[in-house]
């Protein structure tokens, strides 16, 4: 009967049909702009400090790298063969405290990205871990949104696109239901608890007291069941003032969203209190889309209005002398990326 309940939900509500169906329409506008640019790889010149313009395949650390140190977290960076003891003395040295986040260096969908509280489970996360990959502080502020942002490049001051705010997926105990009970009275948070179960095992069977609240997944991801609220009204001229000056400070950086943990609305328009979790490049999307009270056909139509953008960044920068992939590179890249996602779901 879940199963039953789970299939029409997502019939229901496009948000979560196969990314080939929703973007199956939208290929054929990709094509026009690669006939234009003269390469399906165009991208690649979007953001030319990003491998492959930030669009797959792209080093996280080397992201962060760019970014000046305060507006990120503490973050490390780990090739798969390192010792237990040496990942755990740089852990140390670096002065991060449990709990923290670690996920793969090249990730997506937030495939493998865990909250670790204690060495035992480092440990036991490291036995399926055969990428290079990431530490990182885990940022405390209660609050995230990804922030869609493009500058022209022959400009000093670019435009916020979109914003979606992420509610986690969090729990609300009544001292009657277990955990697994709570999750099945929501449809969203049902469709993940095969994945939960997984994670939680007979965690799930207990009770959750009254007004007790327990986050499942402490970070904001779609495919991990985050809600998506569409709050593009909170763009005005103070935010777009306090993030273009952010954006300008990153080398070479056009096109992309931040995923952002904050304290307040407040702050972040004053641009303090704030981190960035993350720096998406050309492969973006713009997330507001998955608000539900956004149809399909909305989705499609910013989905065009920011590949156009996309498209005029490239053919800018590559005027100017940054290439474009080939057929047989583009080719490569999404047999690469698509290998990648198979592993990284087959060790999930």
């Amino acid at each position: 009967m879940r199963k039953l309940k789970n299939s029409i939900h997502i019939l229901l509500n496009w948000e979560y049909w196969n990314m080939n169906i929703v973007y199956f329409p939208i290929f054929f506008y990709w094509i026009y702009l690669s006939i234009k640019a003269r390469s399906i790889g165009f991208f690649n010149a979007s953001n030319p400090r990003i491998i492959n313009g930030g669009f797959a395949l792209e080093s996280k650390k080397e992201i962060y790298d760019l970014i000046p140190k305060q507006y990120y977290p503490e973050t490390l960076y780990f090739k798969p063969n390192q010792k237990l003891e040496t990942i755990i003395n740089a852990i140390e040295k670096a002065n991060i405290q449990f709990p923290f986040i670690i996920k793969p260096d090249m990730g997506l969908q937030g495939l493998r990205v865990e909250k670790i509280h204690s060495w035992n489970e480092l440990s036991t996360y490291l036995q399926k871990t055969d990428y290079d990959f990431l530490v990182q502080e885990c940022i405390t502020h209660p609050l995230e949104i990804g922030l869609f942002y493009y500058r022209m490049p022959n400009e000093n001051k670019g435009k916020i696109t979109g914003i979606v705010y992420k509610d986690f997926l969090i729990l609300k105990g009544n001292g009657t239901n277990t955990i697994e009970e709570l999750i099945e009275q929501n449809p969203r948070f049902a469709l993940q608890l095969d994945t939960l179960k997984s994670k939680y095992g007979k965690v799930l069977d207990t009770i959750l007291p009254q007004d007790e609240e327990l986050n499942l997944v402490p970070f904001g991801n779609h495919v991990r069941g985050s809600k998506f609220t569409d709050v593009s009204h909170w763009i005005n001229e103070k935010l777009t003032e306090t993030f273009n000056d952010v954006c300008f400070q990153i080398p070479d950086f056009y096109f992309g969203r931040l995923d952002i943990m904050f304290q307040s609305r407040e702050d972040l328009e004053e641009g303090k209190n704030f981190s960035i979790i993350e720096l998406n490049g050309a492969g973006s999307e713009p997330t507001h889309i998955y608000d539900p009270k956004h149809s399909i056909f909305f989705a499609w139509k910013e989905i065009i209005k920011h590949y156009d953008i996309l498209y005029k960044i490239s053919s800018f920068n590559h005027k100017k002398g940054h290439s474009y992939l080939n057929i047989k590179q583009s080719r490569q890249l999404v047999a690469d990326n698509s290998k990648l996602t198979k592993h990284l779901k087959s060790i999930s």
